[in-house]
Formats: C-alpha cells, structure tokens, sequence
C-alpha cells in the first residue's frame, strides 16, 4: 500500500519520524541513543519523549538531530551532551547534535511506551485534550488543578481528590 492511500493516526512528522529509524542505515546508533534518558524525566529516553529525530552518517561523522520540548527547554544542553558522551563512549568520535524547532514539538510525537513510563514513574500522561486527567498513583479521575505550571515548564501540578497526592500533568502540546 502507497504512503499516499494510508489513514494517518498519527501526525505525518511522527510517522516520519518512525519511518526514518525504521529505515535508517545505522539502527545500531537509534539503538545505542535509547539509552540517552531525559535528565527532568530520567525513566524517559529521549526517543520515547519523541525528542531525537534523525541520525545521519555523512562520510565519517554522525549528525543527530533532535526538537526539544519547546525552544527554552533548560535540558536540551544536557541532551547534548549526554548524547555526544554515549557516541563517543561507542567509538563514534567525529559527531554532533542539532537542535532542530521546527516542526514544532508536540506530546503527539511521544511514545506508548513513554506514556507508559511515565505513568509508572507518577507523572500523569498527556491527554489528546486536559480532560478526563487520571491519578497516576490511584487511578482516579477525581483530580483538580493545583497550578497550571508544575516542576517544569511542559507539566501542571495536580491533585487527586481520592488519595490526596499532588501529581504532575505532562501538559498536551
């Protein structure tokens, strides 16, 4: 079946983007990079948080292009350098990163499984709309908003009415 005749469930940048790692030359390096975590949401890789894009190899350098979060994402350095380290850590010393804004970052480029962790992890997935937020430590749809900005800037603070924990909202974007 062509591109062209599919139904889109997901945005057209994140089934590039899928597509782009299903098809790379180097799945060696897409693999290595899951090991890259998000240092605000260290049980997140950077790839689950829909944050590495693409990695090319021109001749003998290796160039990874991600989209933080948003343009003053403070954790976008540390990415960086996290992913510059693990290349280096696996012989690939002639690389760099690339930040790219545009298409913009959006909670739809997010993983499954990312949700899944994070929902583990406490934080409250996102939502396709901030409705119907749920409890991640007891499930309850019981909640209200405490403050629309939480430990970071991408999440609101939250609280559930049934077990009295504050939670944060991973905001969708």
């Amino acid at each position: 079946m062509k591109d062209s005749q599919l139904i889109p469930l997901l945005p057209l940048e994140e089934y590039q983007r899928r597509r782009r790692r299903r098809e790379s030359s180097i799945p060696e390096v897409w693999d290595l990079l899951d090991a890259v975590k998000d240092p605000e949401i260290p049980v997140l890789s950077i790839w689950d948080l829909g944050v590495l894009q693409d990695i090319k190899k021109n001749g003998n350098e290796l160039l990874v292009t991600i989209t933080p979060t948003y343009s003053g994402c403070p954790a976008v350095d540390v990415m960086k350098e996290d992913i510059l380290i693990a290349l280096q850590k696996s012989g690939y010393v002639n690389s760099r990163v690339e930040s790219k804004l545009s298409p913009a970052w959006t909670t739809a480029w997010m993983s499954s499984e990312g949700r899944k962790k994070l929902q583990e992890y406490g934080i409250a997935p996102s939502k396709h709309s901030n409705t119907g937020i749920q409890c991640p430590h007891c499930n309850s749809m019981d909640v209200a908003v405490i403050s629309e900005f939480g430990s970071t800037s991408c999440k609101s603070l939250y609280r559930c009415k049934a077990c009295s924990e504050a939670f944060d909202y991973f905001k969708n974007i």
